[in-house]
């Protein structure tokens, strides 16, 4: 069976450049005695914005895999799929991202409902967990009602699932089932009654990725509480541990947090339960790659700082369009971007200080982030002129890529890693 690693980075590119830069983050964990798989997705939303195919995906993965003699695994994941979208990358994936939390809340019949209940006795009554304080007191009505709002949900897991698995076969898939863009977090009952389910349907998931407190906006840092985020993270490994135990789901099952990128105030808390319980994580960084094309090429001057400039420009003039498919995953304070003037006299300095993640920098502004973050599609737009220029200033731009993701990322996240100079990048 193709088995997920211990600890793995799923990575965009969102234009098929920058794998070699982020496969080398990996390399230089790999190192220091730690493997981190990367595992590199793109959406079908992001396909249809870039005009790509999901194949590209898969033909950059492996070249730069070939070219820097990477010997671990890695995977290319069909990322956020659906019923009507997992046909185009059943030929190029093996990992799917199976997202069903628009069918959070759909109503289930009193029958499957019933016949949950039936299935389930032991979750009716008080719970212990190791590694949770106090046992989960679950009644069967309140079984009942989670089973009512998550049922449906796994029930369409499964049918997503069950064509890919006779497609290409249930050994040689990953997959993840993914709940985290709804309106709650999932408590520890609601978890292990959604596992419960899972393991009914006999979905073999070996991550799940639940939604957390807090808001977990695109390519800025977490926003809430971040105890509240700690605890929660540590009851769902104790939960998934409980679950693998009880209902025969894979052994390797571990949580997948979908972090929109740099949600830097919650890596530390992260690290430090890893270390405790031994632990593994999935981490999805989604669109930070992008972002250091950006970077790398405004740090490049001349004709990379312009074209970086005018694709902020170009965002801006298309800021409500741009910013609609994202609308509950960004917070853009309009007053707080510039204007295009202000940023066709910027220099090189200050467009990278107002890009780059780094919160003591008085230049960074992260609406201007957020607002390039979705903008991708602006430099889709512009073809080969963006193109050119990322292969002009392609070693600007690796290393840019491999710092963020390594020293910013991997050394934050996961036990064991130690900052590498950028020299040594």
């Amino acid at each position: 069976m193709l088995t997920l690693s211990r600890y793995s980075l799923g990575v965009g590119d969102r234009f098929a450049h920058q794998a070699e830069a982020q496969l080398r983050a990996s390399i230089i964990a790999a190192e220091q005695g730690v493997t981190v798989v990367p595992v590199w997705n793109k959406s079908n939303r992001e396909h249809l914005t870039i005009g790509s195919e999901p194949e590209s995906v898969r033909l950059a993965a492996d070249a730069a895999v070939r070219a820097l003699g990477w010997s671990a695994p890695y995977h290319v994941d069909a990322d956020h799929i659906r019923l009507d979208t997992v046909g185009r990358f059943i030929a190029s994936s093996d990992f799917y991202t199976i997202d069903v939390a628009d069918s959070i809340g759909k109503p289930s019949s009193t029958e499957a409902i019933e016949a949950f209940l039936t299935a389930h006795p032991e979750l009716a009554g008080d719970v212990v967990i190791a590694g949770i304080e106090r046992p989960l007191h679950l009644t069967r009505e309140l079984v009942a009602e989670i089973a009512s709002k998550y049922l449906a949900a796994v029930v369409e897991a499964a049918e997503i699932y069950q064509p890919i698995a006779a497609a290409i076969g249930s050994e040689k898939l990953i997959a993840e089932i993914s709940m985290d863009e709804t309106d709650s977090p999932q408590t520890p009952p609601e978890l292990l009654v959604i596992l419960a389910a899972i393991a009914d349907q006999g979905v073999p998931i070996q991550t799940i990725a639940p939604k957390f407190t807090g808001r977990f906006n695109k390519g800025v840092d977490y926003v809430g509480d971040v105890a509240q985020f700690k605890k929660e993270f540590a009851d769902d490994i104790a939960v998934i541990a409980y679950a693998v135990e009880k209902y025969g789901l894979p052994s390797n099952l571990k949580l997948s947090v979908h972090s929109g990128s740099d949600k830097f105030s919650i890596y530390g808390p992260i690290r430090e339960i890893l270390e405790a319980t031994g632990a593994g994580l999935h981490v999805k960084t989604a669109g930070t790659t992008w972002l250091e094309e950006l970077i790398g090429l405004a740090e490049a001057g001349g004709e990379g700082l312009a074209l970086a400039q005018t694709v902020y420009v170009k965002a801006l003039a298309k800021s409500d369009e741009l910013c609609a498919p994202y609308a509950s995953v960004i917070d853009i304070d309009i007053s707080a971007l510039p204007s295009a003037e202000e940023v066709y006299a910027w220099s090189s300095e200050q467009y990278v200080g107002a890009l780059r993640h780094d919160q003591s920098n008085p230049l960074y502004n992260p609406s201007f982030r957020q607002l390039l973050h979705v903008g991708y599609k602006v430099a889709a737009q512009l073809g080969d002129k963006y193109l050119d220029l990322l292969v002009e200033n392609r070693e600007i731009v690796a290393r840019n890529v491999t710092d963020n993701l390594y020293n910013r990322h991997l050394v934050r996240i996961f036990p064991g890693l130690n900052p590498v100079a950028g020299e040594k990048l």
